[in-house]
């Protein structure tokens, strides 16, 4: 039992799990801004071109109530937070390659040679001569 404690803290200290519960939790409290921004701003003024509100879309059927118009509510709020987080993800990508660019000149420079070694190599190209 002890054993599995300890791989379980290890597991849960990790980066990567810290990050993705900080991202979680982000996530969550930009989902309550982009639902208030639909709700509050967005669907009461495509309200006001169509005629009405879309929550209060709604169709009933042998009794049954469709509301149809808090589902295209729900798509609005998907293709807000799709987007953004698009943009989020093309930002980090295009910061994380200006990063490896850096990184992969630094590597790409020649090391010069020491007079040594020219020496050595000039040596080495007169043994092999004449063989």
């Amino acid at each position: 039992m002890k054993k599995f404690l300890e791989e379980f803290k290890e597991f849960a200290l990790k980066g990567n799990v810290m990050d993705m519960a900080v991202g979680v939790i982000i996530g969550a409290a930009f989902q309550s801004i982009v639902n208030s921004l639909v709700n509050d701003i967005i669907s009461p003024l495509l309200g006001t071109v169509a005629g009405m509100n879309f929550d209060s879309l709604s169709i009933n059927i042998n009794g049954a109530t469709l509301g149809y118009g808090k589902f295209i509510t729900a798509v609005i709020n998907f293709i807000i937070m799709a987007f953004v987080l698009f943009m989020i993800v093309k930002t980090l990508n295009r910061i994380n390659t200006m990063f490896h660019k850096e990184e992969e000149t630094k590597a790409v420079e020649p090391v010069k040679k020491s007079d040594e070694l020219i020496a050595l190599e000039k040596i080495v190209a007169l043994l092999e001569e004449k063989k």
